[in-house]
């Protein structure tokens, strides 16, 4: 598969150049020159397949020659070794648990397979790699785990102090090892913008390789994929195809689904469900793209002011506004209804949602009453236990906390604080590496 920078002005490159760079050297984000299709007979007979088997044969063409078969199997079965259940809560509505995984949330399978691509990867050269990202919430977390004592490979993670849950905070700041954590006093724009920066300096770039583990990778955009795919082998009524509503903040896994959409996947429509950040609910409703200064919301992975994925949705449509409305719609859920749907979720189907997987219950159930006779998946993206604090006192109960979030709790603290200055963050990674 060769990749192309969204800007048009830097050369075409293969998997294994796309992963490593993160993003292209005029500032653009690549993406596929073309779309794989998903044949009829393949989708006849999903319904057999393992989990494992599903994911390779999306992601092959995509990684092409880059990365042995063999090897590519085993990067997959490492990376989809866990659960990803349908629940049904009632007749039309269901919801798809992406929270299994190492650190309970979606974002475990992207920053898994891209660890493992990477690794194998710089395995083939002396040089190591620098893979610096921001998070506003889970991917710290997700990248850390899935890259802690990869050979080659230093992460470091920038978030915003104070703006993530405190399990978010333990997940990525007690590991330690190849693995640091910059508490930038600022916002997750801030944070992104830092990253920005440091991928645009050319003085820097020669001196650190540096590469990022936000969505804008494809390594760690592309396997989102699979969540849709999963989420078609378990629903059952094929003569139906779901609406899928997706919480979105960068808007990767929204991007990755419409993907898989263009490739064949039976979906009716997908929702991008927003909190308080309105960017795309805005610009489908006006046709002005406006980018915004974050708000903080109670579900904070969303907080996002700028999304970077959506150029991506926007280059996929061609950028026929109309094309994309057909398939898109977009709703902007404020705190308030985000307490009143995880309680309505609770005391009408017993289920626990967190913030996200509410924000993404209730864009549906909007949707749908606008479009009686449907039925669609909301993705819940994060185990209710990393918030818990928002969550208990809204169900009135307790949430069991799993193994892997009690062993963090009694963990030193590893963070060093940083001013929102890109000077700052230059100076770090210099001394750093």
């Amino acid at each position: 598969m060769i990749y192309y920078s969204l800007n048009k002005l830097a050369p075409q490159v293969d998997f294994k150049e796309a992963t490593i760079q993160g993003q292209a050297p005029d500032k653009g984000l690549y993406f596929p020159l073309s779309i794989p299709v998903i044949s009829n007979k393949w989708l006849n007979e999903i319904d057999s397949f393992s989990k494992e088997e599903i994911a390779f044969e999306l992601i092959k063409p995509y990684v092409g020659q880059s990365i042995p078969h063999r090897t590519l199997k085993r990067i997959v079965e490492e990376t989809v070794f866990f659960d990803f259940p349908l629940v049904k809560l009632s007749n039309n509505i269901f919801s798809l648990e992406l929270f299994h995984g190492p650190t309970l949330a979606f974002k475990d399978v992207g920053a898994r397979f891209m660890s493992r691509c990477l690794g194998y990867f710089m395995g083939q050269q002396s040089q190591k790699v620098t893979v610096l990202v921001a998070t506003s919430g889970d991917t710290g977390g997700a990248v850390a785990n899935g890259f802690y004592g990869v050979d080659g490979v230093d992460v470091v993670i920038l978030y915003p102090s104070g703006k993530v849950s405190s399990v978010q905070e333990w997940q990525l700041t007690t590991l330690g090892k190849n693995v640091t954590a910059l508490e930038v006093k600022g916002s997750f724009d801030d944070c992104q913008d830092l990253v920005k920066q440091a991928f645009s300096d050319q003085d820097l770039k020669k001196k650190v390789l540096l590469t990022s583990a936000n969505s804008i990778n494809v390594a760690r955009w592309l396997p989102q994929q699979f969540y849709y795919a999963f989420a078609y082998q378990q629903w059952d009524d094929k003569s139906q195809p779901p609406v899928f509503s997706v919480p979105s903040g960068n808007f990767g896994n929204i991007c990755a689904g419409l993907l898989i959409h263009h490739s064949g996947l039976p979906v009716r429509h997908f929702i991008a469900a927003c909190n308080a950040n309105d960017i795309v609910p805005d610009f489908l409703r006006t046709r002005d793209y406006k980018p915004k200064k974050a708000v903080a919301t109670l579900s904070n992975a969303m907080d996002v002011g700028n999304p970077s994925n959506f150029i991506r949705i926007l280059e996929l449509f061609s950028h026929r506004f109309t094309d994309l409305s057909h398939i898109l719609s977009s709703y902007s859920i404020s705190d308030a209804e985000t307490i009143a749907a995880i309680a309505e979720i609770f005391q009408k189907n017993n289920y626990v949602a967190d913030p996200h997987g509410a924000v993404g219950w209730l864009a549906l159930k909007k949707w749908m009453e606008e479009n009686p006779g449907e039925k669609g998946i909301f993705l819940e993206t994060a185990h209710p236990v990393k918030f818990y604090d928002i969550v208990e006192p809204i169900i009135h109960q307790k949430i069991s906390i799993p193994a892997p979030v009690n062993e963090l709790r009694n963990k030193k603290k590893l963070s060093i604080v940083l001013e929102p200055s890109y000077e700052n963050l230059k100076e770090f990674l210099l001394t750093f590496t």
